[in-house]
């Protein structure tokens, strides 16, 4: 599944929102904007698809783009706040920096949640930029980062999460047990339980969203729930084999050309 679900800080900063301590949610945002992770210069020998398979990270059929690949668990600590998915998406993006593959630098994406709700996402993978990644939700009667903390409106600290303490008594900032760790143990735990971890219709919806972004981004248009569930849409080679590919991936131009 997505780690920050097992996280103890975001659940239980979860929690207090589920139980109205920021009010009626309003508004929020989402941003992972980091520098470009790594990409594969093609070698002497290596046929198209092993080439590809490689350098997977820069290929949107094997990747996603990083609006899915990382930014994904953004947008689902966003759709586990509001307790639902966005009605639809309006966004665009671009690629200036990228050496190979065939994916965007940066996106810039709104999902409409319905009811004037809206949830502003953002992604980049450029270097040299700055950098940053996190969430806000703004409510009625306060807003919160999700992770370990709940504001009031003028800033100053509702609640916040307690972390392990030195033995100085002083807070060490960061949980006893990563999420990365924890996602397993609570895996192996519910296996020797006989209490299954069902996780497989949130993760999906998470990552349609995150496609339903991703389209909106590619294509210019605004792009529906309804839209994606009823999408034929197929990324990738007709056939997958170690021999010779198309290796024809145009890059998404979204909207038209403009003329004089």
């Amino acid at each position: 599944g997505t780690q920050r679900r097992h996280q103890h800080d975001y659940i239980e900063t979860y929690r207090q929102v589920a139980s109205g301590a920021i009010g009626e949610i309003t508004a929020a945002k989402a941003w992972w904007l980091q520098t470009h992770v790594w990409f594969r210069t093609r070698e002497e020998g290596w046929s198209d698809m092993e080439y590809m398979l490689r350098n997977w990270n820069n290929f949107c059929w094997l990747c996603g783009d990083h609006f899915l690949d990382t930014h994904v668990h953004n947008i689902d600590v966003i759709n586990w706040f509001m307790g639902k998915h966005p009605e639809s998406a309006i966004g665009f993006g671009g690629r200036v920096r990228r050496l190979t593959g065939d994916q965007y630098d940066f996106f810039s994406v709104d999902f409409d949640y319905g009811n004037g709700l809206f949830s502003h996402s953002m992604s980049r993978q450029i270097d040299g930029c700055a950098n940053s990644l996190g969430e806000l939700i703004v409510g009625t009667e306060g807003y919160t980062n999700c992770v370990n903390t709940i504001f009031n409106h003028d800033g100053s600290v509702k609640w916040q999460y307690e972390y392990p303490k030195t033995k100085d008594g002083k807070s060490t900032g960061m949980l006893k047990v990563s999420p990365y760790v924890q996602e397993h143990i609570d895996m192996v735990t519910a296996i020797r339980s006989y209490k299954p971890v069902v996780e497989g219709e949130r993760t999906a919806i998470s990552n349609m969203t995150a496609i339903m972004g991703r389209t909106a981004a590619y294509t210019g248009q605004k792009v529906t729930w309804e839209d994606m569930m009823n999408s034929a849409e197929r990324l990738g080679p007709t056939e997958y084999t170690m021999g010779r590919v198309d290796m024809k991936f145009p890059v998404p131009l979204p909207g038209t050309q403009h003329n004089e």
